[in-house]
């Protein structure tokens, strides 16, 4: 789920609960409502709720961060994330390129740049712009960075975020590179779910809860405004004004030389936008399915299909990139070329501008393929493919300079390939490799494949698997299956020396589902499994998991599961629908509570994806897949740890309590809860809290499966 205060229910109900039976969780005291008892956990940050969560935290600390294994554990993996020998990713802003890194002597991070000669070396000596840590010593807070929105051409004045505790909910502040300093009387904006971007250097657009009304449901802006420099911010122009409904109103300007416009977004769901071409006053809609996604690029305009669209006279598939002029479509034109068209192992994962280029991320059956495509006025793009990567690889761009030349950065990573960071100049010179991440763990040990099963329906769905090379199939392998399932996220090949480490080192097969949900194959692959049809995404994880069962790699009871938000939804179905399938399973920052979830944090904005659980005919179908409404008593289920963070403003904690409170009142022993205060939608604010919560997890899974 994307980010972008959150809607809490105070619901301390007072009495104890009747009849509950006590397990290694403290009893809630909570009064039996014809409901749902558990409401009063949803207040986030209520005495009551809160010492529920310090006494889940201390039993979970005891059972499973204790030890000395988990010492270990917490070492090897805090390790990784501190290590000076990372690769610092960059993005280029005009001449410098900027990063932003944390590691043991700076947990909260600093944000810093160095020019390209200087990241060439080993060491390279950064500018460091802001301390986060020192800020936060200076003001007496906890600040987590999350990002910054510089001016170009120059780059000097910047609008830097920040979490009071790693939630989506941040402050805005202006801030001035040359200076190294927030600008006194700059632009500022307090704490909330904020959409702003610059216009010029006095100008803003900005969408920020400005009082009463001024948020949708969702809790995202609804009121797109344009703010002077030197005003307050209650005196913003409002240039759009969308419906409490709607998901999230934005504004932003194209600041490209000779090319500069003014769009209004206003989404009316996750997967549908209507689309706005500010004209002084007038906004002129643009005539695209509100499905589909658009980019204006100078003399270009790319739309990018989600359903089948029929104009000019021809019907272009879902997950098609087409391209037009964008003053002829303007103009009342609707001639397109085509610039990609999947088909039944192909999709388009992204793309990417440079100067005179689009370069094209394409996922052929989950394995990365990138093309360059050179822009002409009339016919098709001539197209040319960037040399390959190692096999079960993805590469992809992380950064261009569309403005001003044909640089690229590609990253190129694999489950057993540490990471790297290419550099090149489309027609200069080929890519070359600048970093390059060490190897945490032993790779020669493993093997990578791809193995395609058969769902219930038919559907022939791939996973991966990364095992020791003289594995034995005898199932007795402790086995990690991980998945997600949603939102059109495709999840792809990657190296980690955290799961390295702390799970294969260990002797442990760990597998990645590619399940319907998804983005792997397009569109079609995630609309498969939207909200009547969300099952089929669980049906297709409970077949990977029989298939790994049958072919001998691993038995249910040495079969764990993983996933968070979405995917923790998908762990919570998997524990109520198909829990003889597994002996372990850890669900994060989850979803689970399915007939309140559009009443909790952001949840509104993903009735799109689930279905609306107040309309009766479509709790009709989302009653199917809500765990804590079908979790029942008597049933065998496996030992789960729930683990979410207080801060979490997009899902918010409130499920996994809710539904680990409602467990243990049913008398199941192996219910276990943790709760980090800090760290948003996220594994932590720092690399301490994270590495903690992935030991706990890891460590949790490796002794329930053995």
């Amino acid at each position: 789920m994307t980010s972008k205060t959150s809607l809490w229910l105070a619901l301390a109900l007072g009495a104890t609960l009747g009849g509950m039976t006590p397990t290694h969780a403290a009893t809630t005291g909570a009064q039996a409502t014809s409901d749902d008892p558990y409401l009063w956990l949803e207040a986030t940050h209520a005495p009551r709720a809160m010492d529920w969560v310090k006494a889940q935290n201390t039993i979970t600390e005891k059972a499973f961060a204790s030890s000395p294994e988990f010492t270990h554990t917490y070492d090897q993996v805090l390790q990784v994330l501190d290590s000076d020998a990372r690769i610092p990713y960059v993005e280029r802003m005009g001449d410098f390129l900027y990063n932003f890194w944390k590691d043991k002597t700076h947990p909260r991070g600093v944000w810093r740049r160095t020019t390209l000669a200087e990241y060439r070396k080993a060491e390279p000596k950064w500018d460091v712009l802001l301390d986060v840590d020192a800020l936060n010593k200076a003001e007496g807070k906890r600040w987590v960075f999350k990002g910054a929105q510089c001016l170009k051409p120059a780059y000097t004045r910047c609008l830097i975020s920040l979490s009071p505790d790693g939630g989506d909910a941040v402050q805005v502040r202006e801030f001035d590179t040359a200076t190294r300093a927030f600008v006194k009387g700059g632009f500022e904006l307090p704490v909330a779910k904020t959409q702003v971007g610059w216009i010029d250097q006095n100008h803003l657009y900005v969408g920020t809860d400005f009082g009463p009304g001024s948020m949708t449901k969702s809790s995202y802006p609804r009121i797109a405004k344009e703010w002077t420099r030197g005003t307050p911010l209650s005196s913003a122009v409002t240039i759009y004004e969308g419906k409490p409904t709607d998901l999230a109103v934005g504004a932003y300007h194209d600041r490209t030389p000779g090319f500069e416009r003014d769009f209004i977004t206003v989404a009316k769901d996750f997967f549908h936008t209507e689309n706005f071409l500010r004209k002084g006053n007038q906004q002129v809609k643009l005539d695209i399915p509100s499905d589909a996604s658009f980019d204006a690029h100078r003399q270009w305009l790319l739309v990018q299909t989600r359903s089948p669209w029929t104009v000019g006279g021809t019907t272009w598939p879902s997950g098609a990139l087409l391209v037009t002029k964008f003053d002829d479509f303007m103009a009342g034109k609707r001639h397109f070329t085509a610039l990609f068209e999947p088909d039944a192992h192909t999709a388009l994962s992204s793309y990417a501008w440079t100067r005179h280029h689009l370069i094209l991320d394409v996922l052929n059956d989950v394995k990365s393929r990138l093309d360059v495509l050179t822009p002409q006025d009339t016919g098709a793009w001539p197209s040319k493919a960037l040399p390959g990567a190692p096999s079960f690889s993805t590469v992809s761009v992380v950064d261009t300079d569309p403005d001003h030349s044909d640089e690229y950065w590609l990253s190129v990573t694999g489950f057993l390939t540490p990471s790297s960071l290419e550099r090149g100049v489309l027609g200069k010179h080929q890519a070359e490799t600048i970093k390059h991440e060490p190897a945490f763990f032993d790779a020669a040990k493993f093997d990578v494949s791809q193995h395609f099963v058969t769902s219930k329906d038919g559907t022939r769905v791939p996973y991966f698997e990364i095992a020791p090379k003289d594995i034995k199939l005898d199932g007795s392998n402790r086995t990690l299956l991980y998945g997600y399932g949603g939102f059109e996220v495709s999840l792809l090949p990657f190296y980690s020396g955290s799961i390295g480490r702390a799970w294969l080192e260990r002797g442990g097969v760990y597998v990645i589902a590619n399940i319907r949900g998804g983005g792997e194959y397009g569109p079609r692959w995630h609309q498969a499994a939207l909200k009547a049809n969300r099952p089929k995404a669980y049906q297709d994880f409970a077949a990977v998991a029989e298939d790994l069962v049958k072919r001998g790699v691993t038995s249910a009871k040495h079969l764990g599961a993983e996933g968070g938000s979405n995917g923790g939804l998908l762990m919570g179905n998997m524990l109520t629908e198909y829990p003889q399938l597994f002996g372990a399973i850890a669900c994060e920052v989850p979803l689970l509570d399915m007939k309140r979830y559009t009443h909790l944090s952001a949840g509104a904005s993903w009735i799109a994806e689930y279905g609306n659980p107040d309309d009766p005919k479509q709790w009709a179908f989302i009653k199917t897949f809500s765990p804590y409404q079908n979790v029942k008593l008597g049933e065998n289920y496996p030992p789960v740890l729930f683990y979410t963070t207080t801060s979490d403003d997009r899902v918010g904690p409130a499920q996994a309590r809710k539904m680990a409170a409602k467990m243990e009142g049913m008398g199941y022993k192996k219910v276990w809860f943790y709760e980090n205060t800090e760290g948003g939608h996220g594994a932590g604010a720092d690399n301490k809290q994270s590495a903690h919560m992935h030991a706990m997890v890891y460590d949790f899974l490796w002794n329930e499966l053995k």
